[in-house]
């Protein structure tokens, strides 16, 4: 079988579905519809914004539905009147059993992690935060439990020290979108094996980590923490949704900074030490942050100079 011949429905909305998308699209896979979630009001005039998604998809002249609801029967009929043989899921929601089940060789889903590892909705983000120095892409089938499905493929990925979660976001969609290629090809060439999760879970068991959604508190940044762990929170949080701290009873978020290994002798931590110019430090438990840059709630993103010219009363 040639992949061309394999009718696919393609599910996704982000930027980062939309490298799967077109690298499926170049490599000659046939796309009959892409599923992409419904226009939302956004931005200050509360347009209708159409999703990263559904303008490619546009832009190709590929079918797009929008269900509000995914057991929706005029959806699942419609599903159902494109034949899929295969329908392929990245960054989409998760989907009822109705759907997922419907096409003969099933749906193949992309996730941001080596999978059993860090399941979940936020596997980049937690990776980072978790100081990992390897993650990865997997492409696996679904079935009833959110990320449990036989592994198809993957691919390990290096996260540099410095890397932050939206440059890994950039790596990784690229990786991903050419891993998922891949997989279609072997399902193709009928050369793909299936591996159950429970097969490395049963020797991992004692060491797997999950990645739940990231709430506002999970972006709260606790000083009395080491400065390495902190450090690894505001990269593992940057650009989106960002690590936070509080001054002057304004939220102010931290995008970027460096470690100081220096002991904060007889200083507490979250104490702010700066020069007024172009230093700003906060000591941690066993440290210090140099923060690089930032934004303080009702003001734009900026450097730390840039911040420091209209915030001279931290100055001792």
């Amino acid at each position: 079988m040639q992949i061309s011949d394999i009718r696919i429905i393609f599910m996704g909305t982000p930027d980062f579905a939309v490298a799967s998308l077109d690298a499926l699209i170049q490599a000659g896979c046939n796309i009959v519809a892409v599923v992409t979630a419904p226009d939302k009001q956004a931005g200050r005039g509360m347009q209708l914004q159409q999703s990263a998604v559904k303008q490619y998809a546009f832009s190709k002249q590929i079918p797009v539905l929008q269900p509000e609801k995914l057991k929706n029967e005029t959806f699942i009929a419609t599903l159902k009147a494109l034949q899929p043989h295969l329908q392929i899921v990245v960054a989409f929601r998760m989907l009822p059993e109705i759907v997922w089940s419907l096409p003969p060789m099933g749906t193949i889903n992309l996730h941001g992690s080596l999978l059993p590892q860090y399941r979940g909705a936020a596997p980049i983000n937690w990776a980072i935060i978790n100081g990992e120095t390897t993650t990865g892409v997997t492409t696996f089938k679904l079935q009833h439990a959110i990320d449990t499905g036989n592994i198809l493929l993957q691919e390990p990925i290096p996260i540099l020290p410095n890397e932050n979660a939206g440059q890994l976001h950039d790596k990784m969609k690229v990786i991903g979108a050419a891993l998922l290629v891949k997989t279609i090809q072997q399902l193709a060439f009928g050369t793909l094996k299936e591996i159950p999760q429970s097969e490395l879970t049963k020797s991992a068991a004692q060491s797997i980590k999950h990645a739940p959604k990231i709430f506002t508190e999970t972006c709260l940044i606790n000083w009395e923490q080491p400065a390495e762990n902190i450090y690894n929170l505001i990269r593992g949080l940057s650009p989106y949704p960002g690590a936070f701290t509080y001054l002057d009873g304004k939220k102010l978020k931290i995008y970027q900074a460096t470690i100081d290994n220096a002991s904060p002798k007889n200083i507490p931590p979250g104490t702010f030490v700066t020069d007024g110019k172009s230093e700003l430090k906060i000591a941690a438990l066993n440290g210090w942050l140099h923060i690089a840059d930032l934004q303080l709630e009702g003001k734009k993103r900026m450097n730390v100079a840039s911040f420091l010219r209209g915030y001279r009363h931290l100055l001792p």
